[in-house]
């Protein structure tokens, strides 16, 4: 494992938490701890690889060309993951579909959350 851990600023912990709740749970993930101020996501409980933290408005971006990709199990887990982001407030920024000019079975499916950053499942 390369990262140990990676975290977004966010403008509104609660509507994020629920966001990130619905789209994480698509792809197996889970919220692993939280408290007043912010949310962690991984996959055995206390060790988190994802957290997302309250900023305040407006939170600023990481910076242009830069997104999080999500490992997904299976296309449909891409498609599941895409379809509880649209429903929690996500932006579409690309449906789910195969990406060749990324690699011949390279499945994905990309949103904007709540404020903005660029988040993508993928299934190769």
């Amino acid at each position: 494992m390369m990262l140990h851990h990676i975290s977004l600023h966010v403008s509104d912990i609660k509507a994020s938490a629920t966001l990130y709740d619905a789209m994480l749970s698509a792809l197996h993930y889970k919220r692993v701890w939280t408290d007043k101020y912010a949310v962690g996501y991984g996959i055995k409980a206390g060790e988190d690889q994802f957290a997302i933290n309250q900023k305040g408005k407006p939170v600023g971006s990481p910076g242009e060309g830069f997104h999080l990709a999500f490992a997904a199990k299976s296309r449909e887990d891409v498609d599941n993951f895409y379809a509880a982001g649209i429903k929690n407030g996500a932006k579409d920024n690309g449906a789910p579909g195969l990406r060749p000019h990324y690699g011949e079975n390279y499945y994905a499916a990309y949103v904007l959350d709540l404020d903005g950053h660029n988040i993508e499942a993928v299934f190769k």
